[in-house]
């Protein structure tokens, strides 16, 4: 094979990634995420509570328990789509504290925004639209930062893990909650049927979308396993990492510290 050739290879390697199953242009994604987010950010909580049967609520509310986040903390809650994590972290972090919702998607913010204030949820949140692989804060800002089911959509996961733990301070902690592998074969197989033939259905009758739920399908599957992901936040620079499989594995809560 001629040096040309190869370094086409190459450089298809480093400038493709995965949009789903489909082989994109890196520098495609994010709009095609993007496009995702934006069709189905008003359902979104709606379509959770369907997809999951309601479990999404434990899932956070656990991830909660495990985040120690305590009066007077500042909190970044990244990817944080329609503030789930952010309107009960505004309660514990207090008067003192903060919350800053993130994420890249425009239409999620405002879905979050709108229903934060509706609930009366305003002295200590801030919206800030980021992307988690260029975070736009100062290093050793917050005492906890959480990601749920956000890292999955991000295209540069390395880069973002790494962004993370620099606008982390020290002692402070990663959560990420994210789809993940089921630990039994069966389940596997349940999961995959229901996610690959009954999900998209309930996008397209729900959301008009079914597009965006094959997508979120798919994006589960190309996502690192729970040894991977843990292995890809050391590389990091997190330690004392550790996961808790969640629903068989179906979901996992992975933990890191900068020390």
């Amino acid at each position: 094979m001629s040096s040309s050739n190869s370094d086409h290879q190459q450089h298809n390697q480093d400038s493709t990634t995965h949009f789903g199953y489909k082989t994109v242009e890196k520098n495609d994604k994010a709009s095609m995420v993007a496009g995702v987010f934006h069709s189905v950010a008003k359902q979104y909580d709606v379509m959770n509570d369907l997809m999951s049967f309601g479990i999404h609520r434990l899932w956070k509310r656990f991830t909660i328990d495990a985040s120690g986040v305590r009066p007077g903390n500042k909190v970044l809650d990244l990817a944080g789509g329609t503030g789930d994590l952010t309107a009960k972290f505004s309660q514990l972090v207090g008067k003192e504290g903060k919350v800053i919702l993130a994420d890249i998607n425009s239409s999620m913010l405002n879905v979050g925004r709108d229903k934060l204030r509706d609930r009366g949820l305003v002295q200590n949140i801030e919206y800030v639209q980021a992307n988690a692989e260029a975070l736009p804060f100062e290093e050793n800002t917050f005492d906890v930062v959480t990601i749920a089911f956000g890292l999955r959509n991000v295209t540069d996961k390395d880069k973002a893990l790494r962004s993370i733990y620099s606008v982390l301070k020290p002692g402070g902690r990663l959560l990420v909650l994210e789809f993940s592998k089921p630990e039994h074969e069966l389940l596997n197989k349940a999961y995959d049927f229901y996610s690959f033939n009954i999900l998209p259905k309930m996008g397209e009758l729900v959301a008009k979308d079914g597009d965006s739920y094959q997508y979120l399908a798919e994006s589960i599957r190309m996502h690192p396993d729970q040894d991977t992901l843990k292995g890809m936040m050391e590389n990091a620079g997190f330690e004392q990492t550790s996961y808790k499989n969640l629903t068989g594995g179906i979901v996992a809560l992975h933990k890191g510290y900068k020390f």
